[in-house]
């Protein structure tokens, strides 16, 4: 090796170093990016939600609930899946008492539908297909329809008494008007995190959250705590998963229609999905604000 190859593998060695060095942040001041691009999520994703709390009291056929008996019209029918079993209701949603959501109906009665099978209804194959779940909503309500009535409506489909539904019983719902900022749970956030991450700073890019040599989940308080909120009860806003988002990155499904969450503890279980899991309805947010529930997806997952 000549003097001249010397100083060029010394000097290429340097550059090696160098642009190491220019792709490497020290901790404070990569936690410190972080956390502002994440407070730039935030402001771009702060939405309002409408939370929910279950209700000790009995409610009526026409008010909102989970599990029981739901409003069915005098010349309706009880849902059905192609082979001819009835479904049973998960929950309905008096819209009036939907405050601050925009393109939610501002009446009615929208009805969750789900068959009590081992799955709850739902098709691993399609999980948007309306066979074994149903979403449908009454536009006007009748009061004269009673509960005898609809409950004589009722039929025994052969998985009654074999499998049980996710809600253990009826309970009534509490309204609260809330917001709410996008987590990691949703599939879009990653994408826009890395984004405003990368605007941050020029040294080093990141096109996922495991190119971080911090832990945000465990070093930022507002980025558990924001995981943390997308768990619950609610409506609108943004989703948890005790898996993955079901979702691409430019989804369609861009409303939360519905979260319900397993709700137990000392001995009494209200809601259980699997293993302790979560529920989620999603629509468009044009088809809800044209009332059209035909394409919804339903997804349930747990630990």
């Amino acid at each position: 090796m000549g003097l001249f190859d010397i100083f060029k593998k010394k000097n290429t060695d340097a550059n090696v170093q160098n642009e190491s060095a220019e792709k490497t942040l020290d901790h404070e001041t990569e936690l410190k990016v972080a956390e502002q691009a994440l407070k730039a999520v935030e402001k771009k994703t702060l939405t309002p939600c409408v939370r929910l709390e279950l209700a000790g009291d009995k409610p009526s056929i026409f008010e909102s609930k989970v599990g029981g008996i739901g409003y069915v019209p005098h010349d309706g029918t009880i849902p059905e899946d192609k082979k001819g079993r009835q479904l049973r209701l998960l929950a309905q949603l008096d819209c009036s008492q939907v405050v601050g959501i925009e393109d939610f109906p501002k009446s009615g009665l929208l009805q969750f539908w789900i068959l009590n099978d081992d799955v709850y209804g739902m098709s691993f194959d399609d999980i948007t297909c309306q066979d074994t779940f149903r979403i449908v909503y009454h536009k006007d309500i009748d009061n004269t329809v009673t509960e005898e009535e609809v409950k004589a409506k009722f039929k025994e489909n052969g998985l009654d008494g074999e499998y049980s539904m996710p809600v253990n019983g009826e309970f009534g719902l509490k309204f609260t008007s809330s917001t709410d900022v996008m987590s990691e749970s949703d599939v879009r956030f990653e994408k826009m995190f890395c984004e405003y991450y990368n605007a941050a700073q020029p040294k080093k890019k990141i096109n996922s959250l495991m190119d971080m040599d911090i832990a945000p989940a465990d070093e930022i308080e507002a980025y558990e705590q924001n995981y943390q909120n997308a768990y619950g009860h609610k409506i609108g806003g943004y989703p948890a998963f005790t898996q993955w988002d079901p979702r691409k990155e430019d989804t369609k499904y861009d409303f939360l229609l519905l979260q319900l969450d397993s709700e137990f503890g000392n001995g009494d279980e209200k809601i259980m999905w699997g293993d302790a899991g979560i529920c989620g309805f999603f629509i468009n947010r044009q088809k809800l604000k044209n009332l059209d529930f035909d394409d919804v997806i339903y997804n349930w997952d747990c630990c």
